[in-house]
């Protein structure tokens, strides 16, 4: 099936496939999602089966508002609800004890899933029409580049969806935050287009620090794997800013924060011209594909403001590359 328009006809039609057990790639406002009726393990696995991941890594159901969360999840913290009230809808991604009508296949067969009230009108449109959760990864094959635009999903996924609905770039360009909230304190498991800090504002929560053993065990979260989000050709974070280099390797592209050599290489893409890492994190797939469809044969990236978004931009980047310069 071709990109299509996000028209209510277009959605319904969607709609109806997902009821028949069809996968749809649809926008939100963090990455394209490769979504399903995340109720039912034969569609479920069609995720599983055409983004060849491994289902030792978990999936996010996404719900509407208005859907009745504890038919799905239970003992839901205080805390908890005091961060679906903050960020809900948004970005943010809870891990909850489930409820056995949740399929053994989201969960990594744990007894807990993640659940996210996504805010992109398509999707939250979507979710209205089918009346149940999603299961809704990134839209593209395992450990690759996330999709921001619809076209970077058909590149991906080609005809396997059913339909994939155009509504336009992710406004925010990375994935969500995801807590976990079966634990106490609640755990920041990946950082996302929801802060640290925002987080703590609400509720003390901490940062996972994962040892080598646990990074081989059953994933509690999607977006844990040391290696993630990667383009074809190998990318190195530098040490030190890039724009203090006279010279540049050949066949290398460049990924810059935002200073540019006054002498710039023939190959490079600015993150953040502005200077904001909310701009960064919404260019941030988009131009890690564009230069690795370059033809370079290595791509450096500049040093990443470890604060804030930086966090999030850090992590999918040192998940992404092959090692630092």
């Amino acid at each position: 099936m071709p990109i299509v328009a996000a028209t209510s006809e277009n959605l319904a039609l969607a709609g109806d496939a997902i009821q028949q057990g069809l996968t749809v790639a649809v926008p939100t406002e963090t990455v394209y999602g490769l979504a399903a009726s995340g109720l039912q393990t034969e569609a479920v696995s069609r995720i599983f089966e055409i983004k060849n991941r491994p289902v030792f890594d978990p999936l996010i159901l996404h719900i509407d508002p208005d859907f009745d969360l504890t038919e799905i999840v239970h003992d839901i913290s205080p805390l908890a609800k005091k961060l679906m009230t903050r960020f809900w809808p948004g970005p943010l991604t809870l891990i909850l004890p489930k409820t056995t009508r949740v399929p053994d296949l989201v969960t990594s067969g744990l007894n807990s899933v993640a659940v996210r009230c996504p805010s992109h009108p398509v999707m939250r449109e979507l979710l209205r029409l089918v009346a149940f959760p999603l299961a809704a990864p990134s839209a593209n094959r395992f450990g690759r580049i996330s999709p921001t635009t619809a076209l970077a999903v058909h590149e991906e996924l080609g005809e396997a969806p059913a339909f994939i609905i155009d509504g336009g770039p992710c406004s925010l360009g990375i994935e969500s935050t995801i807590v976990d909230c079966t634990v106490d304190p609640h755990l920041l498991m990946r950082p996302g287009a929801v802060t640290l800090q925002e987080l703590r504002e609400v509720a003390p929560v901490r940062m996972i620090r994962k040892t080598a053993e646990e990074e081989s065990q059953v994933q509690k979260s999607p977006g844990l794997l040391s290696s993630h989000y990667a383009p074809r050709t190998p990318l190195y974070l530098s040490a030190r800013p890039l724009a203090v280099l006279k010279e540049f390797p050949e066949q290398t592209a460049f990924l810059f924060w935002r200073q540019v050599p006054r002498f710039p290489p023939l190959t490079f893409r600015v993150l953040a011209p502005s200077g904001t890492s909310q701009e960064a994190a919404s260019r941030l797939f988009q131009l890690m594909r564009e230069l690795d469809a370059s033809g370079a044969k290595r791509i450096w990236v500049d040093p990443i403001p470890k604060e804030g978004l930086g966090l999030a931009i850090l992590d999918r980047l040192t998940r992404a590359s092959s090692g630092m310069i």
